[in-house]
C-alpha cells in the first residue's frame, strides 16, 4: 500500500489548503477561525519555514479595514494546469457572516508573485455564504466553487467576472439530514448541535466535462456535466434534472482527480484515502492514523504525487465543548500514485 511522506508540519497554526506549483513550490493557507492566527497564505520554504504570500501586507488585515486588497479569511489555494494560483477568500472570520461583502476569488501570477485580478462575490453569494473550494477550467476560462455553509455551486466567468450560484435549493448540495456523521467514536457536534456542512469537496474531470461534488457531512457523491452549468438558458428545474446521484461512498472534505481520471478523496471517519476509478469502483488507497481529517489535495505537475493536508477539524475546541483535543502538528504529506 502507498506510504505518506511528510513535507510540512505546523504545531501552532491550523492549516487547511495545499497547492504545489509546476516548479515544486509548496503553498498552504490558514483560515481565520480562532485567535491563534498569524498569516492567511504562505509559501513553504525548502527549510520548512514559511513566508507570507504574496507579501506581508496582504496578510496584515485587521477588522475595520477594507478587506478587498487583503486576505480576510483564506479557505483554499489552488494551482491550475497553466500554473496560475487561485485563492478562495470567503472573508468570514470565525465562520461567521461575510465581512463587508469582501468574499472573493483572487488570481495570482506565480512568475511575478503578484495579484492579477480580484473577483468579488458581492451579489453572487450572500453574506451567509462560505465559499469553500475552487476548480478552474483554463481552456474555457470558467471557475467552479462550492458554498459549504448554505449549499450551492458557483460558476464564474473569468473573462467577464460574471458569476451565478446554482443548485442552491437542490438536495445534492445539502447534507442528508438522516446521515449521522460519526468520527472518533461520537457524532461530530458544534455548539450542542450535530455539525452540518454542505457542498464542500469539488473536482473537475481531466477533460473538463464533469464536475464532481458532495456535501461534507454525509457520504453521498454527485456529478453534473459542466456544459449544463454553463448553460444560462436552463431553468432551475431543468438544471436540477441534470444532476447525477452516484450513490454512497465516504465522508470527505476535498477531492482531486489524477491524470488518468481516478478520483481521490478522504475517508474522514476511517483515517484513509480512497480511490474511485472512472467506472466508479472504490478501493482504499492508503490508511494511516496520521490522516487526521485529510482536507485538501493537489496533484504534482508530472502527475506522480498527490499532496494532502490534514486540518484536524474534529480536534478543534469548537467541536469538543471548548477543549482542544489536538495532540500532533497539522501536517502536509505527499504520496506516490
Amino acid at each position: 500500500m502507498a506510504q505518506l511522506e511528510k513535507v510540512f508540519a505546523d504545531d501552532t497554526y491550523q492549516l487547511t489548503g495545499v497547492a504545489i506549483s509546476a516548479e515544486g513550490r509548496l503553498f498552504t493557507n490558514y483560515p481565520l477561525w480562532s485567535d491563534v492566527y498569524k498569516y492567511a497564505l504562505v509559501e513553504v520554504m525548502p527549510d520548512g519555514s514559511v513566508t507570507p504570500y504574496p507579501n506581508e501586507v496582504m496578510n496584515s488585515w485587521k477588522d475595520g479595514e477594507s478587506g478587498m486588497d487583503k486576505w480576510v479569511c483564506v479557505q483554499a489555494v489552488y494551482i491550475d494546469s497553466q500554473n496560475t494560483m487561485w485563492v478562495v477568500d470567503p472573508a468570514a472570520p470565525f465562520m461567521e457572516k461575510v465581512y463587508q461583502n469582501k468574499h472573493k476569488l483572487v488570481k495570482i501570477n506565480l512568475a511575478t508573485n503578484t495579484v492579477e485580478r480580484v473577483y468579488p462575490f458581492e451579489g453572487i453569494t450572500s453574506e451567509k455564504s462560505y465559499i469553500n473550494d475552487v476548480r478552474v477550467d483554463t481552456e474555457k476560462q470558467i471557475a467552479y466553487l462550492t458554498n459549504s455553509n448554505e449549499g450551492g455551486i458557483t460558476v464564474l466567468d473569468l473573462e467577464t467576472g460574471k458569476g451565478r450560484e446554482l443548485l442552491k435549493n437542490h438536495y445534492s448540495v445539502k447534507t442528508d439530514p438522516s446521515f449521522t456523521f460519526m468520527i472518533d467514536g461520537h457524532e461530530l457536534m458544534k455548539k450542542g448541535e450535530p455539525a452540518k456542512m454542505q457542498s464542500d469537496g469539488i473536482a473537475l474531470s481531466p477533460d473538463g466535462e464533469w464536475l464532481y461534488y458532495k456535501p461534507l457531512t454525509d457520504n453521498k457523491l454527485y456529478r453534473i456535466k459542466t456544459e449544463h452549468l454553463r448553460n444560462e438558458d436552463l431553468s432551475d428545474e431543468e438544471l436540477e434534472s441534470k444532476v447525477e446521484d452516484l450513490g454512497s461512498f465516504a465522508t470527505t472534505d476535498g477531492m482531486a482527480f489524477d491524470t488518468q481520471g481516478n478520483l481521490y478523496l478522504g475517508d474522514l471517519q476511517n483515517y484513509a484515502l480512497l480511490k474511485i476509478t472512472p467506472d466508479l469502483q472504490m478501493s482504499t488507497f492508503l490508511k494511516d492514523e496520521q490522516l487526521i481529517w485529510p482536507d485538501s489535495y493537489s496533484l504534482s505537475k508530472d502527475g506522480k504525487y498527490l499532496y494532502v493536508s490534514t486540518s484536524q477539524i474534529q480536534k478543534q475546541p469548537d467541536y469538543n465543548n471548548g477543549e482542544n483535543k489536538r495532540t500532533s502538528p497539522h501536517k502536509i504529506f505527499k504520496v506516490k500514485l
